[in-house]
């Protein structure tokens, strides 16, 4: 269907379309607005075909094909791209209205499903915490609705007897978030966070928006994580170490669903307000320009080793 999508340039009974009947006036009309353009692709012969979705113009199914590989284009047409009320046509209202009813009956064929309104068993989020509890994690999880319980992707692998963390980091600095997915047990939290800090290797749009983390010495670079089960107005954190691996971080400490990571700079953590300090004792001693920060990253830091 995507290759038939891909060399249709119209929808069916349109004059470029394959629907129009031989010899009818509609496919000579077509046949002429045709063998006005050329083949984009390899430039030698009359263009046959019209991909729907870059509107490009081939003249075989072999050019079709180079100009998918060639442009990434998959040949499907973009239901929701953006035409100017100028060129805004009856087909154009057409296309909107299948396009709603397509949602319309996904939307009601997803509320039929029994399937997706199925409680989730607790059987595999018990095998989950009896494996963490091996290695002295005590994780606990969310009721189902909760966004970090939706979320998580946290797995055991029976095969290889390890845990494929899903993990949160914060750049609070930079007001950054990234997940990171199926991160394995035994990966230290410096190459977890090479791809992001490293001047070189990292990529070019992260390291641009953590330019005040790139630019800084590793050595200045802190990881934190919020201890758990502490009374709501003294939150404190524990700092945790690059060499080691992620499990061995993880030990003798409360996770809830996931592990949520902090990552800060010891130069700038009088930016963070009451970083470092009891939230009850410092809170009217917050900067205007740290209001952006939850009171999650406030409280002392405790380091675990």
């Amino acid at each position: 269907m995507a290759e038939r999508a891909g060399v249709a340039s119209g929808p069916a009974g349109s004059p470029e379309g394959p629907g129009a009947e031989a010899g009818s006036p509609g496919l000579a009309c077509g046949k002429r607005k045709m063998a006005l353009h050329g083949c984009e692709t390899c430039s030698g012969e009359e263009a046959k075909y019209r991909c729907p979705r870059c509107m490009k113009y081939s003249c075989s199914l072999v050019c079709v094909k180079k100009h998918k590989t060639a442009l990434s284009c998959n040949g499907i047409r973009e239901k929701a791209a953006f035409v100017s009320i100028n060129e805004f046509s009856e087909l154009n209202l057409l296309s909107d209205y299948r396009f709603l009813e397509d949602v319309g009956r996904m939307t009601d064929g997803a509320a039929r499903d029994v399937s997706l309104h199925r409680p989730t068993t607790n059987k595999f989020i018990n095998y989950l915490k009896n494996r963490a509890r091996k290695h002295n994690i005590h994780l606990k999880t969310l009721p189902i609705g909760f966004t970090k319980r939706r979320e998580n992707s946290t797995t055991f692998n029976k095969k290889e007897q390890r845990f494929y963390w899903h993990l949160k980091l914060i750049f609070p600095h930079s007001h950054a978030e990234y997940t990171v997915k199926r991160v394995p047990e035994d990966k230290t939290l410096g190459e977890i966070l090479k791809p992001y800090l490293d001047p070189e290797e990292s990529d070019p749009v992260i390291r641009q928006r953590l330019k005040i983390y790139t630019m800084s010495p590793q050595s200045d670079v802190q990881i934190l994580m919020k201890i758990e089960n502490r009374q709501h107005n003294s939150v404190s954190y524990d700092e945790l170490h690059t060499s080691k691996s992620l499990l061995d971080n993880l030990k003798d400490k409360v996770v809830i669903e996931y592990p949520t990571l902090l990552v800060v700079l010891k130069k700038l953590k009088n930016d963070m307000g009451v970083l470092g300090q009891d939230a009850s004792e410092s809170s009217e001693d917050l900067d205007s320009d740290s209001s952006s920060l939850s009171s999650e990253e406030e409280g002392e830091i405790r380091d675990s080793s």
